[in-house]
């Protein structure tokens, strides 16, 4: 299974949002990284068929999804950035509905419904009024609708928005378990969330993608050039002029730096392995807002 994208670009009046961009996926888990602003919405939105690119195409297997139209739409899940319920049905309702609009057998769709509430674990919410979840919970219902129809293609913007430390550990364990057979692309500025997880990243700035690689040729790019020393508060405020210091941990001693350089910023740091957060620091000019 192959979604392939070709020469993409996007303008919004006089601003370039995608500028030319190619890329192919086949099965396993895709991050798309990016500051908010950066084109991500909009690139997620062409893949999942509903926004249309200036130029280039998007090929599922080899056919234009344009083309292809309802048969594309039925071998895709896609959760939007913004994901909108009825709030007066449950969760289980909800889904059900959603379901028959999307033409299901109705014989099979309990089961089904039942398996995905298990899976973003809401089998417990299945009969509260979707008004009364709070934001993680209806962006798992996004999730669980995402996956009714079994997709081969399932696209996430910013899945895990809102999500807390415990529901991000269980959409990650879910990804592990649904990627393998199918093509998975989710966008993110959250690194912690797709680290162990993704086959390739791709870093999006500026409307072009910058990077597209694995996690360990993306850390390769920073081997032996990522440091932490710590030094007094005092010193600390030098060190963030001198140097790229891309993380302070005040500790008992002062505060711990760790340093983006390509020779050792003091002959008192120490190398330490680069992370997807350090080459994100430096791709992205400071990082952007987690």
């Amino acid at each position: 299974m192959t979604l392939a994208v070709k020469s993409i670009t996007k303008s919004y009046r006089t601003q370039t949002v995608l500028n030319n961009i190619s890329a192919e996926f086949t099965n396993g888990v895709y991050a798309l990284i990016g500051p908010n602003g950066a084109g991500k919405s909009t690139f997620m939105r062409i893949l999942a068929g509903v926004g249309k690119a200036d130029s280039g195409a998007v090929y599922y297997n080899g056919q234009d999804i344009q083309v292809m139209g309802e048969n594309y739409r039925d071998r895709l899940g896609y959760l939007p950035q913004e994901f909108s319920t009825y709030p007066h049905f449950t969760a289980e309702r909800f889904l059900a509905y959603l379901g028959k609009l999307k033409g299901l057998n109705k014989e099979e769709l309990p089961k089904k419904i039942n398996e995905l509430l298990v899976l973003t674990g809401l089998e417990n919410e299945r009969k509260k009024k979707v008004r009364k979840f709070s934001g993680g919970m209806k962006r798992r219902l996004g999730i669980a609708q995402a996956l009714l129809n079994n997709p081969d293609v399932l696209i996430a913007d910013e899945p895990t928005a809102g999500l807390d430390s415990k529901e991000r550990m269980r959409f990650r364990k879910m990804l592990a378990e649904i990627a393998a057979e199918r093509v998975v692309i989710l966008s993110t500025h959250i690194t912690s969330d797709i680290e162990s997880v993704a086959r390739r990243v791709l870093l999006l700035k500026n409307g072009s993608i910058e990077q597209n690689c694995t996690i360990p040729e993306m850390l390769e790019t920073l081997c032996g050039e990522v440091w932490t020393i710590t030094v007094s508060a005092s010193e600390a405020n030098k060190f963030e002029i001198d140097h790229q210091v891309t993380n302070i941990r005040y500790v008992e001693k002062g505060a711990e730096l760790r340093i983006i350089s390509a020779v050792p910023p003091h002959p008192n740091a120490t190398a330490v392995e680069p992370t997807l957060e350090d080459v994100v620091f430096q791709a992205f000019d400071g990082g952007f807002e987690q």
